[in-house]
């Protein structure tokens, strides 16, 4: 078996062990897309509670999106000050939203629907401030696009597993991971990853001994080598 056959099948066991640990989340559109572009630029770095705060407070104080483009800054940097960092994502979300006023004439993402995958995530990270990640997250949960978002959790636990190498960065496992699965899977592999990170495979104490991912995590292998080693008589 090739290498690329064999993550296929690590891929598809994983994903299978999750389908069963937590069933299958059914797609349905998490926001409208501008709204996802403002919510996952106010996502970083902070707390999904906070994200919510920022977003519900821009939502709550101006009545559309071209609102807060043209509000003054240092107001939608006060409004948005729970998500923290509002002194960057305050500019971003401003600018962002002109970006696509400037070069479409209204603030609509629809359009990104008749576009490939690649020329969709190409123009949304064409603007500043919007990377992989956020495009990804858009494509997946706005348009059940098959693009795969890589945020901390699945970083994490895609590197503890050897989906993608121990050095491969969160931006450069994108496209790794994005070929190596099937597209349809993506919407529900995301969400069980994430949800696996933040029940079972945490950052600081995994719950090792707990998991049903055993067998496939490459973290777990060594570190239960290490363990039977230790154990073993010194002659």
């Amino acid at each position: 078996m090739s290498a690329n056959n064999h993550l296929a099948q690590k891929y598809n066991d994983i994903h299978q062990t999750l389908l069963a640990a937590y069933g299958e989340p059914t797609w349905r559109q998490h926001l409208p897309p501008v709204d996802e572009l403002v919510s996952t630029i106010l996502s970083q770095s902070t707390s999904d509670t906070n994200r919510d705060k920022g977003f519900y407070a821009l939502k709550e104080r101006y009545p559309d999106w071209e609102s807060v483009m043209n509000a003054p800054e240092a107001e939608v940097i006060a409004t948005i000050r729970p998500a923290g960092l509002a002194n960057q994502k305050g500019p971003r979300i401003q600018n962002a939203l002109r970006y696509v006023y400037d070069e479409r004439g209204e603030i609509s993402l629809d359009f990104l629907n008749d576009l490939s995958l690649d020329e969709a995530s190409d123009w949304l990270t064409a603007i500043k401030g919007v990377g992989p990640k956020t495009a990804a997250i858009i494509l997946l949960f706005a348009f059940n696009r098959p693009a795969f978002p890589v945020d901390t959790h699945v970083h994490r636990l895609t590197r503890r597993l050897g989906l993608i190498g121990p050095k491969v960065s969160a931006e450069k496992a994108h496209p790794i991971l994005a070929n190596i699965g099937d597209p349809a899977t993506f919407y529900p592999f995301h969400l069980n990853i994430i949800r696996h990170g933040r029940e079972i495979c945490s950052a600081r104490k995994p719950k090792c001994e707990v998991c049903p991912l055993q067998a496939y995590c490459d973290y777990f292998i060594a570190n239960q080598r290490v363990s039977l080693s230790a154990s073993q008589p010194k002659s």
